[in-house]
C-alpha cells in the first residue's frame, strides 16, 4: 500500500501517456498499471468499472468527469483538479493527494479507506456512505461539507475544519473534539453522546 505520507517517492511507471485529450471520453473495464499520466484533460471523462494501479497523475484534469464502479488503487495525485467529479462505488484505498483542488467533488458509496488527503481544501464536498477507514484528514478544510453515514474509524482529524459539516450517520468513535473544529457541524442524537464522552461528560439518561 502506499505510504500515505506527502513528499515520499511516487511508484515506478511502465507507460507515460502525456498531453492526452480525454476530453468527454467514454471508457469501460480498461486495465492501467504503473502508468504515469501527465497533463491529461479527462474533463467530462465517463469512467465506468475501469481500473487504474500504482499509476501517478500529474495535472491531470478530472473536472466534471464521472467514475462508477472504477478502482484507483495506490495511486498518487499530483496537482490535479477534480472540480464537480463524481464516484460512485470507487475504491480508491491507498491513494495519496498532492496539491489538488475538489470544488463540489460527490462521492457516493465505495472504499477510500487510507487515502492521504491532509490539508485538502474540501469545502463544499460531499462523501455519502464512504468508507474512510484510517483517511488522512489531518488538518482538511471541510467547512460546509457533508461526510454522511461514512466509516470514519480510526481517521486522522488532528487540526480538520468541521465548521457546519454535517457528520451524521458517521462514526466519530475516534474523533477527538479538542483537536479539531466543530463550531456549528451538525451532528445526530447518537453521535452528540460519543462526543460528550469523548469531552469527559458522564452522560446519564
Amino acid at each position: 500500500m502506499a505510504d500515505r505520507r506527502l513528499g515520499v517517492s511516487a511508484p515506478p511507471v511502465d507507460k507515460t501517456i502525456r498531453s492526452a485529450d480525454w476530453d468527454s471520453l467514454e471508457i469501460s473495464g480498461e486495465n492501467h498499471r504503473r502508468v504515469l499520466f501527465q497533463d491529461v484533460d479527462m474533463t467530462e471523462l465517463s469512467d465506468h468499472g475501469s481500473s487504474f494501479e500504482e499509476c501517478q497523475f500529474r495535472n491531470v484534469r478530472f473536472n466534471v468527469s464521472v467514475h462508477e464502479d472504477a478502482r484507483f488503487l495506490n495511486c498518487v495525485f499530483s496537482r490535479c483538479s477534480f472540480f464537480d467529479a463524481t464516484f460512485t462505488g470507487c475504491k480508491l484505498t491507498g491513494c495519496v493527494f498532492d496539491g489538488c483542488t475538489y470544488g463540489l467533488l460527490k462521492v457516493s458509496g465505495g472504499d477510500w479507506s487510507y487515502v492521504a488527503l491532509p490539508g485538502a481544501d474540501l469545502r463544499g464536498s460531499a462523501f455519502h456512505g464512504t468508507r474512510l477507514r484510517e483517511a488522512d484528514l489531518s488538518a482538511a478544510r471541510l467547512e460546509g461539507a457533508e461526510l454522511r453515514r461514512c466509516d470514519l474509524s480510526g481517521a486522522w482529524l488532528r487540526e480538520a475544519d468541521l465548521t457546519r459539516c454535517d457528520l451524521r450517520g458517521s462514526d466519530l468513535s475516534t474523533l477527538d473534539p479538542r483537536e479539531v473544529t466543530m463550531k456549528d457541524a451538525i451532528i445526530d442524537p447518537f453521535q452528540a453522546t460519543v462526543v460528550a464522552g469523548a469531552l469527559g461528560f458522564d452522560v446519564r439518561d
